[in-house]
């Protein structure tokens, strides 16, 4: 009972003392109707991994949204320098995303077919960390959906982020 009792501890320990991050992508708030908010956990000083989730509330007939309508996309990221206020990062990602697209027949827009696909990609960003925990950060990419003919070929992942870390 000792032995379960101790590791118990030392699992909930490693937890207690790593730093996390919360953040929102408040470019895609501010210029269109879509939130991404995205959660880091950091294994060590140059390695993280993270889970982002964007759900896209602008309307299919407007002329510049995202094509995906939500998007989950677990995410390994790799700083390159150990500094704690300024670090930039490599990424790779998979962003599973589901969305719709058009049917079309002479020119005209039919109806919509659903789609949900995986893309596998990378990325590249710089962060800031204040020392009181304020995060700004920004980020861009290039994804390839790689499982279904239905959905768009080329997934973005760009962003700009601001958030807390704890």
């Amino acid at each position: 009972m000792k032995k379960v009792i101790l590791a118990a501890v030392i699992f909930i320990s490693s937890f207690a003392n790593a730093q996390q991050e919360i953040k929102v992508d408040i470019a895609d708030a501010l210029v269109m109707k879509t939130l991404e908010v995205s959660y880091e956990y950091y294994l060590s000083e140059q390695s993280s991994v993270g889970i982002s989730a964007l759900f896209n509330f602008e309307k299919k007939s407007s002329d510049f949204r995202y094509n995906e309508n939500e998007m989950f996309t677990p995410y390994f990221r790799h700083y390159f320098t150990t500094n704690r206020n300024w670090n930039h990062f490599g990424e790779i990602f998979l962003g599973i995303n589901s969305g719709e697209t058009a049917i079309e027949a002479g020119g005209k827009t039919i109806g919509y077919k659903k789609y949900t696909d995986g893309a596998l990609g990378v990325a590249v960003g710089s962060k800031y960390v204040s020392n009181g925990g304020l995060v700004v950060g920004a980020y861009a990419g290039l994804g390839r959906n790689m499982f279904s003919s239905d959905s768009y070929s080329v997934v973005p992942r760009v962003g700009i982020n601001v958030g807390y870390r704890f």
